[in-house]
């Protein structure tokens, strides 16, 4: 019976912990299955399979054509070496997963297919090798398939399908588009074709027609403007009408509308997916209630007893004082039991980041009662914690920035840097004196840190520099620029003083999960065009150093590019002949900024050794990364202000607060600034030795919320999702849930606004 219900409740633990950090993965539930369950979610185990697929993504630099090169015999071993770790992880995943699941998840099989051609190729590779025979590794481009697939990367694979699923809305506005664009091209071929035109480097302008779609196409970029209109403008001024209209329609209007589509089909495609993830969280906490429920009169409820196991095993790192905390929460009454309702709330309950601070009184009032305690004293911790002495010293920050901007060589400006840095010292040391200094330097407290580190950091390099300028005639120009640098970084804690700054600060911060997410995406779509971009031109551009007498140095090594823009530009280092040079190459398009000049040279000044079409390769990046991702990525980011702007306290966190607030041991976040907060746990303690113990004040702790900057975007839809399904619902299934069409309607009342 024992052992039966310690199964359980290990059980129940996978499935809130499952739900905590949105886990939709449906897991044998058998003993065994279990632990290996927990096993396969530890960090360790996820830490080591990132590592090995970014070790097998990095092969690519090692491998021929390498930056730096290592023999193939290496490469292959680490690259079976990281196939076994897949193959492994793999299996591993099969089996704490249903067998049927198993095989119906796309993510699998594609992972297995990925194994098989990476072997495969391998082999052949090295066959050909040991009779000399030059080959292609084309199973590199299947390299990325195990960022995308593998269980952990849940929020890149979100991603491609909220991609997937807008392509359709997109091609029909691309459709619509390149229509307006051969339009706009067969009236350029009317309009200049026969003019006999010539272009600043004396070529024809604007009489083939695939090249005037070419050039076009460029100008929607801009990257070609005005030099694409100027031979047509120096002929007449009116001509000038037909690139203005072009610019507005396909420009301004065409590249528009393709960011409303995106944006507004992502938007709706990212619900779909999080509300599954709603669904599933709801199902999962509501096995858990029934693995550990029990019979109390006419409901079912789970004992404190055993819900304090649960919390223990599920988060074992948080304090005794906020485990107690949770179950006043979750048992508001102390009936000594929690109903489902507010079991059901467990997973965000733990979600939310409630910071445990310790009560303590300065050293130096346990010291130097008398001095600390004095008039002198308290009026001088007073103008500390006034609002005024923030704002006196956000002026100096701004005094301090206008000498950092003058001449460093005048006297004047090195005397008053050690001004500055003297008051920097002072009202470190204020703050410490008014502070208990262990709360003050507490984990939470980032900008007392960063001010902290900064100015002792620029006091010990200003120091260094002036002691070697007085006693040797070295001056090094390091220290200076680590002396400068210091000094600029210390304006940033002005940012943290404007209420507008604090917004965009915490949509900065909200959204980095969620750069991580496309920066993946990003690494995928560089490393898949890079690879065929280096198969395809390798060595067909080469770099020389300037002083180099090698033969058609001046040319970047290819006769084809005698005189040429390119050449002359001295772009000889934008070349895909190795995998670092082909991200620089693939970086520069899709900062679009002068890409027509790289595709001109690929398509053109080498026409004799590739083929027109190698244009479609950059035409196909650019739609790729520019206009779908790099578009979803600013969709993101006008949702992110959106949701900061509108962001409110969750009911979860109300409570939380609430309860907090009851037990006398509340800190409002929202209210108080860091430096502020410290003044409050001063001022609360000596109200709890006041106060005669009738609060839980003994234990000298009080907590807060964490800041809204840990909310995210994901955090609000799912709760928006969460809203619409009652918390005494049993909700769909495993298998209905995990069948949901990413189509079918989402609950009409759902809207940015309710849940807000």
């Amino acid at each position: 019976m024992a052992e039966a219900a310690s199964q359980d409740l290990l059980l129940a633990a996978a499935f809130v912990s499952d739900a905590q950090y949105n886990r939709n993965i449906p897991f044998k539930t058998s003993p065994e299955a279990v632990r290996l369950y927990y096993l396969y979610n530890h960090w360790i185990m996820r830490t080591a399979t990132y590592f090995f697929i970014f070790l097998n993504l990095s092969l690519a630099v090692f491998e021929e054509p390498a930056v730096y090169p290592l023999p193939f015999l290496v490469t292959s071993l680490v690259e079976v070496l990281c196939l076994l770790v897949f193959f492994g992880r793999l299996t591993h995943f099969a089996k704490v997963t249903l067998r049927n699941v198993f095989w119906k998840d796309t993510k699998n099989i594609c992972i297995m297919v990925a194994i098989l051609l990476s072997l495969t190729d391998l082999a052949i590779y090295g066959v050909l090798r040991i009779y000399n025979v030059r080959s292609i590794r084309w199973s590199r481009i299947v390299r990325p398939i195990f960022l995308i697939n593998f269980a952990e990367s849940r929020q890149i694979r979100r991603a491609f399908r909220s991609i997937r699923n807008t392509l359709p809305e997109i091609t029909y506005v691309f459709l619509l588009f390149m229509f307006s664009l051969l339009m706009f091209s067969l009236m350029a071929l009317k309009l200049f074709g026969e003019r006999n035109l010539q272009t600043a480097e004396g070529l024809p302008y604007f009489r083939n027609y695939l090249e005037i779609v070419f050039d076009l196409y460029v100008l929607v970029t801009t990257a070609n403007s005005p030099d694409v209109m100027m031979p047509a403008f120096d002929f007449s001024s009116w001509y000038a009408l037909f690139f203005i209209a072009f610019v507005i329609v396909n420009t301004y209007i065409f590249m528009s509308l393709f960011l409303a589509v995106v944006y507004n089909n992502y938007k709706k495609h990212l619900k779909n997916e999080i509300r599954k993830l709603a669904y599933m969280k709801h199902r999962k906490m509501i096995e858990a209630f029934n693995l550990l429920k029990e019979e109390e009169g006419a409901q079912f409820v789970v004992r404190e007893a055993r819900w304090k196991q649960l919390v223990k095993l599920v988060a074992p790192d948080i304090s005794n004082s906020h485990r107690e905390l949770l179950l006043h929460i979750s048992d508001d009454e102390q009936k000594g039991f929690i109903d489902k309702k507010s079991f059901v709330q467990l997973a965000d309950l733990l979600n939310i980041q409630v910071i445990t601070l310790k009560i303590r009184s300065h050293p130096l009032g346990q010291w130097m009662p008398g001095v600390y305690k004095s008039a002198v004293s308290r009026f001088l911790r007073s103008m500390v914690r006034h609002r005024g002495f923030v704002w006196t010293y956000d002026v100096i920050i701004l005094i301090n920035a206008i000498f950092i901007a003058l001449d460093e060589e005048s006297p004047y400006i090195s005397y008053a840097e050690w001004v500055f840095l003297a008051l920097y010292i002072i009202e470190i040391l204020l703050k410490v004196y008014t502070y208990e200094p262990r709360a003050f330097f507490g984990k939470n407290q980032f900008w007392n840190w960063f001010d902290t580190l900064i100015i002792f950091a620029a006091l010990t390099a200003t120091i260094l520099n002036s002691t070697l300028k007085s006693t040797t005639k070295y001056n090094s120009q390091q220290i200076l620029d680590i002396v400068f640098i210091l000094r600029v970084l210390r304006l940033i804690r002005i940012v943290d003083s404007i209420q507008r700054f604090r917004v965009i600060m915490n949509t900065l911060i909200n959204i980095v999960p969620t750069m991580l997410t496309f920066g993946g995406l990003t690494l995928i779509v560089y490393c898949v065009f890079a690879i065929i971009g280096m198969e395809l031109f390798h060595g067909k551009i080469q770099f020389f150093p300037a002083n180099s007498n090698a033969p058609h140095a001046l040319e970047c090594g290819n006769p084809a590019l005698k005189d040429s823009l390119f050449a002359r530009g001295k772009y000889c280092k934008n070349n895909f002949n190795n995998f670092a040079s082909s991200f620089i190459v693939l970086m520069e398009l899709t900062v679009v900024n002068q890409w027509h000049d790289i595709l001109c040279v690929f398509a053109n000044g080498f026409a004799n050794v590739t083929v027109q079409p190698a244009k479609l390769y950059f035409i196909a990046f650019h739609i790729v990364m520019v206009i779908i991702i790099v578009n979803i990525f600013v969709s993101f980011i006008l949702e992110a202000f959106f949701v900061e702007y509108s962001l409110e306290k969750s009911e979860v966190e109300t409570a939380i607060e609430q309860k907090i607030q009851e037990l006398g041991m509340g800190v409002q976040e929202d209210e108080l600034q860091d430096e502020q907060l410290l003044d409050n746990m001063e001022s609360a303690e000596h109200d709890l030795e006041g106060e005669g113990g009738t609060k839980p004040q003994s234990k000298g702790l009080v907590f807060k919320i964490a800041s809204k900057r840990y909310r995210t975007v994901d955090a609000l839809l799912q709760r928006m999702f969460e809203a619409e399904i009652p918390l005494e619902d049993e909700g769909p299934s495993f298998e209905e849930i995990l069948n949901l069409s990413p189509t079918a309607a989402v609950p009409s009342n759902v809207t940015s606004e309710s849940a807000a």
